[in-house]
């Protein structure tokens, strides 16, 4: 049995905790240069465990696990790295209508959830794989929905385009990664019911809201870069 997924708008939940005050990414480690070579060193580091997470692990054993892969793209544009998300469609059984990267579930066909990821993003947004240049992955990702998600991170070859699958995705727009790495953009939200309080991550962007597992992948990036400069 799955853990129950309320239904409520995140965005009306109250802010516990505005912003957060350690270091930003510099934004010279983040160029396609940089980032490259980010991962091929090796640091120390832990991926972040956020509420939603503790709560999917601690159901794992009472359900048959959910793989999925997601692509990170990253796009240079004007020199300026910036992550590619969507805006799910409404109609959609998990998360609808949230931002999210282009992924999903791992197919039998997929050799490995790097082919998960590309086939999702080929599907949902019309990259080709062969416009990807796949840098790594970041840790799992455990959804309160039962899926164990895989963040493929991959830069986007200049010139690619972009169409989406309607069925699947509402719309295809990008934020700065240095919006996104810098934690003063991060809020923390927490929602109390009879059940008790969850907290999440949110990052509103102009009139976008990142919130959720979205939110918690992008943490654990940032906690991945930032590890090579502490």
């Amino acid at each position: 049995m799955r853990p129950r997924v309320p239904k409520y708008d995140p965005q009306l939940v109250p802010i516990l905790v505005p912003s957060l005050d350690t270091p930003a990414i510099d934004e010279k480690f983040l160029n396609e240069s940089a980032l490259r070579q980010r991962f091929t060193k090796h640091f120390e580091w832990a991926p972040e465990l956020t509420d939603e997470s503790r709560m999917s692990i601690a159901y794992l054993d009472t359900y048959e696990k959910r793989i999925a892969g997601v692509l990170v793209p990253l796009v240079n544009m004007n020199d300026e790295i910036h992550v590619l998300l969507t805006q799910r469609a409404a109609h959609l059984n998990d998360h609808a209508g949230q931002i999210s990267f282009p992924g999903g579930r791992k197919e039998d066909a997929d050799l490995d959830i790097q082919v998960t990821a590309l086939r999702e993003a080929h599907e949902e947004i019309g990259l080709h794989p062969t416009h990807v240049e796949i840098l790594g992955a970041l840790p799992d990702y455990h959804t309160i929905t039962g899926y164990q998600v895989t963040p493929v991170v991959g830069i986007v070859k200049q010139a690619s385009t972009f169409a989406s699958d309607t069925n699947e995705v509402d719309e295809i727009f990008m934020v700065p990664l240095a919006f996104l790495m810098n934690p003063a953009n991060h809020q923390i939200r927490q929602r109390t019911t009879e059940e008790g309080s969850r907290t999440f991550y949110a990052m509103p962007y102009e009139n976008r809201f990142i919130w959720g597992a979205t939110a918690g992948m992008l943490r654990n990036l940032y906690h991945f870069l930032r590890a090579a400069h502490q």
